[in-house]
């Protein structure tokens, strides 16, 4: 099924629900690139599944053998307004930590710019051995401002750098060395290799959801702070 809640731009999600897994499929060309509908699309089927009791988790990865090049800027460039497309990609990241449902990424080639940061935001990634991954702004004399956020707090400072500062993205098995997938594998075997670490994921059964929000937030903490945060979502979970 192929969802669009603002049929103003081309491109779309295509989702389709494989027993508790929501598969989410980026569709725009040969690289997916997004715009403030596919984004909008994205923002609404995560919410859509969170709040849905029958899913239990999300993969996303692309369609054809990209996974997303990032934004559309050719729009950009003849006039669009810069700020629709950031606002739209920023408030479609920000909702990744705020879920309850585990999100993979099944990276079936490249996944740059924003697509980067699709990857870094989601719990899980795995990529074939042939994808890029990371940002390319720096080699067009531009700064991934908002793209590199996720990616940042992925891997630190000092990681992110070598991608961002550079504009060159990392190889798949660099982004592996690094941390931003955990496995890369054959062509065709991404989806495969991502559904089994969600099946794992799917274990935690009802702590799972706020499990998977506090690990987000108490990252955000100090070491004192989250542990002063952990004591009485430890309490919660035996019910008093």
């Amino acid at each position: 099924m192929m969802t669009s809640v603002d049929g103003a731009w081309d491109g779309g999600v295509e989702q389709e629900v494989v027993g508790a897994i929501s598969v989410l499929t980026i569709r725009n060309g040969e690289r997916n690139l997004l715009n403030p509908g596919i984004l909008t699309d994205i923002r609404f089927l995560l919410q859509e599944c969170d709040d849905d009791p029958d899913i239990r988790a999300v993969l996303l990865t692309g369609a054809g053998e990209a996974f997303c090049g990032g934004l559309d800027i050719a729009p950009i460039k003849a006039g669009a307004d810069p700020a629709l497309f950031g606002k739209a990609l920023l408030e479609t990241l920000r909702i990744f930590p705020r879920l309850g449902v585990p999100v993979a990424a099944a990276v079936n080639g490249d996944a740059l710019a924003g697509g980067a940061s699709f990857v870094a935001a989601c719990d899980f990634a795995v990529a074939v051995d042939s994808a890029r991954i990371g940002t390319m702004e720096v080699a067009a004399g531009m700064w991934p401002m908002i793209a590199q956020v996720p990616i940042i707090h992925r891997l630190g400072p000092r990681l992110a750098m070598e991608n961002i500062g550079s504009g060159e993205p990392f190889t798949a098995e660099r982004a592996r060395e690094v941390g931003l997938v955990q496995a890369v594998v054959e062509p065709g075997r991404a989806a495969g290799v991502a559904k089994e670490w969600l099946g794992k994921a799917l274990r935690a059964g009802g702590a799972g959801a706020p499990g998977r929000r506090s690990l987000y937030e108490f990252a955000s903490m100090t070491y004192d702070e989250a542990f002063d945060a952990s004591l009485p979502r430890f309490i919660k979970l035996f019910g008093h």
